[in-house]
């Protein structure tokens, strides 16, 4: 696997230098589209509906339409927006595991341990199994900001992308309010029929039976010679991202993350404190302080164009 992100899991003062790695991957088997009469593969074109013209990529901006008026976003008007090139994971709270409905996940990612030492990262994920508890966290990637849970699976931390509470929708189905009556007969009758059925779930015993047999399917054209001469054609790979950083006294971290929980005075965490801090204990390699870039506000400027209407 290649990481797609590097970065650091902060929670308190305790810092966690991580990779991403993507969790699952499809199995679908890619297909384009062809022409029928002679297998010529089937291409887009960016054409301009105004004037007609294929538009090359560097002269495509994005727009938003709301019905009445279209307004146009360059480069500059994103570039203006606040960055999300933040390089932490950070833990906003530990909530109970059994308060996040799986209806709320998204996407599923691993996090390794990135630096010389896993030890803030095995503390973590320990923290999480004794204490039943799953962190709820924040980061950036792709400039989107994300909510995730962040749990342990097989020795692993895991963490799943959270939907937005305004991405859920409510299931409000009129028939349910309707006074339905279950006799313990039909209740018994159908508590057997679950027992009939009841087993542990192995993944493992089941496959995607289309696929299976659309991979079947073209096997036997390629044997039997029933394919054109052809290019391969390669997606992109996407290159990991650069970023990560240091476990510099991870116990000092615990005390003082603990104290600022607990409404002690923070801290300082000036250059002059960190040499008074360090001199007390063994010397300890000098502390990098976390990225956090805070991009100045600009006030975005939004080009109008019209709609063309659609004949």
């Amino acid at each position: 696997m290649r990481s797609i992100w590097k970065g650091a899991l902060t929670f308190g003062l305790v810092n966690v230098p991580v990779k991403l790695y993507s969790a699952t991957e499809s199995h679908d088997i890619g297909l384009h589209q062809v022409h029928d009469k002679d297998g010529g593969r089937i291409h887009y074109e960016r054409r301009c509906d105004v004037c007609g013209e294929v538009v090359p990529y560097q002269h495509i901006d994005k727009a938003y339409d709301d019905g009445d008026r279209t307004v146009i976003l360059t480069d500059d008007d994103f570039s203006a927006l606040p960055a999300e090139k933040s390089r932490e994971i950070e833990v906003v709270e530990f909530v109970p595991n059994e308060q996040i409905d799986p209806l709320w996940f998204d996407k599923s990612y691993y996090l390794e341990p990135d630096g010389n030492s896993p030890k803030a990262y095995v503390l973590l994920r320990r923290t999480l199994e004794s204490t039943d508890r799953t962190a709820i966290v924040r980061f950036a990637l792709r400039q989107k900001s994300h909510l995730a849970a962040l749990r342990v699976r097989d020795d692993v931390l895991v963490m799943q992308t959270l939907l937005w509470a305004d991405e859920v929708r409510k299931a409000e189905f009129p028939s349910l309010d309707a006074d339905v009556r279950i006799s313990a007969k039909e209740l018994e009758l159908s508590s057997s029929l679950v027992d009939s059925y009841a087993g542990d779930f192995d993944p493992e015993e089941f496959v995607d039976e289309y696929q299976r047999e659309l991979r079947i399917l073209i096997d036997e054209k390629l044997d039997k010679g029933e394919a054109l001469d052809t290019e391969a054609t390669f997606g992109e790979s996407e290159d990991a991202d650069k970023g990560g950083g240091e476990v510099i006294d991870l116990m000092e971290a615990l005390r003082r993350s603990v104290d600022k929980a607990r409404g002690g005075a923070e801290p300082s965490t000036s250059a002059s404190s960190e040499k008074k801090s360090s001199a007390k204990s063994k010397p300890a390699a000098k502390k990098k302080t976390s990225s956090k870039q805070t991009a100045s506000k600009k006030e975005s400027s939004a080009k109008t164009a019209p709609v063309k209407k659609a004949q």
